[in-house]
């Protein structure tokens, strides 16, 4: 069967280039009030795959702060849809939604598709656009925080540090990516166990990875993230570090840093170098140790507490209640 050419109306409507992102879908409301907005598309780029995100609302009137939540998996790996396994998502999710808050979960390029900063312009990118379509999604444009764990802490950091005034060295930070402009400021940063020193981590061995296929490699996460080493391009490192941009115009918004003490990945240094220049800045900072936890809080025996502070400080910072 032969199919009909496209009719006038059809050809009018349709744009070259695509556009950068796509409205929001209509949403699905659960059973309990909850209305979710699945598989938005928040930034093209020709030759890489849709970035997309997630949207819950809480049940009730809104408009709701909301908290953008940014997956780890050593910038390599990860989706959206995922916390790290030691955190069960219905944990996370239900935590987030019975505190008042909507909760916007990201996935961002991956560095093997590019290297930094497009993972950047991608968290960028998707707090442009959540404040372009806040009415539609039923968020309060005004009140919105960054949550992340592992990459996704220092992606999150540098989200809460960086803006249209930075750059290192000719690095552009803030990118032009799906709503091209806009404000990309946030209230506050939940950094679970995340990079702030790439310089200084260069000295940090990597730990043995696991088992790989025969003849693949896994990749070094910090070179793969810079496309070189450290040593090579010790400039991009740098304008890669939440530690540089600390100090600013305007103070840093309230952190929240959480980190295992015996992380074997990512050294509990990390945390307490960004504590400090943080602090250094006159910023609020919390930083608070996970007693014996290696990475992804592994041997923590109360992962739900965790949790819960988590929450609690991006609810006080975001004004639930007030």
């Amino acid at each position: 069967m032969t199919q009909s050419p496209p009719t006038a109306f059809d050809i009018a409507d349709m744009t070259w280039p695509p556009p950068p992102y796509r409205p929001p879908v209509p949403p699905v409301t659960a059973a309990d009030g909850v209305r979710r907005f699945d598989g938005i598309t928040y930034a093209t780029t020709p030759g890489y795959r849709p970035r997309l995100l997630d949207v819950q609302v809480p049940a009730g009137e809104g408009p709701f702060p909301a908290v953008v939540w940014i997956h780890g998996g050593g910038w390599l790996d990860g989706d959206r849809r995922y916390p790290p396994p030691t955190v069960p998502a219905a944990l996370l999710h239900g935590a987030v939604l019975a505190a008042g808050l909507a909760l916007v979960s990201v996935d961002y390029r991956h560095s093997l598709e590019a290297p930094f900063p497009a993972q950047l312009h991608d968290v960028k990118a998707a707090i442009r656009y959540v404040r372009a379509f806040a009415g539609d999604l039923g968020i309060d444009p005004d009140r919105i925080g960054v949550w992340g764990e592992s990459a996704g802490g220092h992606l999150a950091a540098l989200a809460g540090l960086v803006g249209p005034a930075d750059g290192t060295d000719g690095v552009a930070l803030e990118g032009t990516q799906g709503v091209g402009s806009g404000e990309t400021g946030v209230l506050a940063v939940v950094d679970w166990y995340g990079v702030s020193d790439l310089v200084a981590l260069a000295s940090h061995p990597m730990p043995p990875m696991p088992p790989m296929p025969s003849g693949v490699e896994f990749p070094d996460p910090y070179e793969a993230l810079l496309g070189a080493s450290a040593a090579e391009r010790p400039d991009l490192a740098r304008a890669a570090s939440p530690v540089t941009y600390t100090e600013g115009s305007t103070p840093p918004p309230p952190f929240l840093l959480v980190h295992g003490t015996r992380d074997g990945l990512v050294p509990y240094s990390q945390s307490e170098a960004l504590a400090g220049a943080l602090e250094g800045a006159g910023g609020e900072v919390t930083l608070r140790p996970v007693d014996g936890a290696d990475h992804i809080f592994l041997g923590s025996p109360d992962i739900a507490s965790i949790v819960e502070e988590s929450v609690a400080f991006l609810a006080r910072h975001l004004g639930v209640g007030a």
